[in-house]
């Protein structure tokens, strides 16, 4: 199944207009991306799952085609996952199966926890739960150091700017730069990042995400660190081991955060970017873990 294939529509969710990619018939499967992306990030598990799946890969609240609200307080977590459930019931589903990657597993974690009734399944590709991620920010000197990035998108309009700048090198440089295999990205997938990056609004957009996160744990430092309940359905973890963002070390503590059956493998001499570094390793994973979903 080509991307020609594949359908470009809008659902208006969460008094937002929203962008997304369809292919396939069946149960319900979201792909939910992370920073700087868009769902371009999942053009080769698209084609995979849609021989047996209904895909819908959105762009997320404040990228691409999707709308930009202006202000911070439009980024918070709760906005994000009413996206999320507003998204399904537009779709005329009760449940699907979310598979996310990065701040796309940001809103998704605390998503099954919350709403377990709409999650049937879970996967999750190189992103901690939030509060884990916390603990180790206040515990971990290492992703401390690593989540140094986090800190600097806090400024105002700065990170925008040094983003933007010579062409979006730094934006080239996220992905180029922590890729083991350097041609996992051709220079069409580049472009393409680089002009969602571009639209007007987006750049703000997505670094908002960090910011609405911040402050909320400054308002509520123990409520942002502990999770008042756990993720019941079967879940899967895919963790690019080289991850220069987040480090293996945080998957260790996933359990506590899972009351389900949970399975985490590891792909070693990977990146962060691991379903686009790693698309057949990833595809196949995720096909397993759905083998038995109907």
């Amino acid at each position: 199944m080509g991307e020609e294939s594949w359908e470009h529509r809008y659902a208006h969710v969460n008094n937002l207009r929203m962008h997304y990619v369809t292919a396939g018939e069946g149960p319900l499967v979201l792909l939910l991306h992370g920073f700087p992306e868009f769902w371009y990030s999942w053009r080769h598990q698209i084609p995979a799952l849609a021989e047996r799946f209904r895909v819908v890969a959105p762009d997320m609240r404040g990228y691409n085609q999707t709308e930009k609200p202006v202000g911070v307080m439009h980024y918070r977590l709760s906005a994000l996952m009413e996206d999320v459930r507003g998204l399904i019931r537009h779709l005329g589903e009760i449940s699907a199966v979310l598979v996310a990657h990065d701040w796309g597993g940001g809103v998704a974690w605390p998503f099954a926890a919350r709403y377990p009734e709409m999650v049937d399944r879970l996967i999750i590709l190189n992103c901690p739960p939030p509060s884990v991620l916390i603990r180790h920010l206040m515990t971990n000197r290492a992703q401390l150091r690593r989540s140094y990035y986090m800190f600097l998108f806090q400024i105002p309009i700065l990170p925008e700017l040094a983003l933007r700048a010579f062409d979006y090198r730094l934006v080239e440089k996220a992905f180029r730069g922590w890729l083991l295999d350097k041609d996992a990205l051709t220079e069409r997938d580049i472009a393409m990042f680089k002009e969602a990056a571009a639209k007007p609004g987006a750049l703000t957009g997505g670094i908002n995400y960090y910011r609405a996160a911040f402050r909320q744990f400054l308002r509520a430092p123990r409520a942002a660190s502990s999770t008042r309940a756990k993720v019941r359905c079967p879940t899967l973890v895919i963790w690019g081991e080289e991850d220069r963002a987040l480090g293996k070390e945080l998957t260790y503590d996933f359990q506590e955060e899972v009351e389900g059956p949970l399975t985490i493998k590891y792909i070693p001499r990977c990146s962060h970017w691991v379903q686009q570094e790693r698309p057949e390793e990833v595809n196949s994973l995720i096909l397993e873990f759905l083998s038995d979903y109907h």
